[in-house]
């Protein structure tokens, strides 16, 4: 299992161990978090629905970062032509 630590300033995951790890810990709430590549047979409906849940706005975040990269390099590109 992937052990991770989470920077409070930014609330990015980072990877120490070979597998990736996306989670979140919500006040109050037990911690969810799901290792690329886990068995997932053991997982209750409710519990694929919020890993489901989870993944999708992780790819909304790097998304949304993807296109801020995008926009930074094209006005670069700009600059320096």
């Amino acid at each position: 299992m992937a052990i991770f630590n989470e920077d409070p300033f930014d609330g990015q995951a980072k990877k120490s161990q070979g597998q990736g790890r996306v989670g979140q810990a919500l006040v109050g709430q037990a911690q969810t978090s799901h290792d690329i590549g886990q068995n997932l047979d053991a997982l209750s409906l409710h519990e694929l629905d919020e890993r489901i849940a989870l993944l999708q706005t992780e790819i909304e975040r790097l998304t949304l970062k993807k296109q801020a990269k995008i926009a930074s390099k094209s006005a670069a590109d700009s600059f320096f032509k």
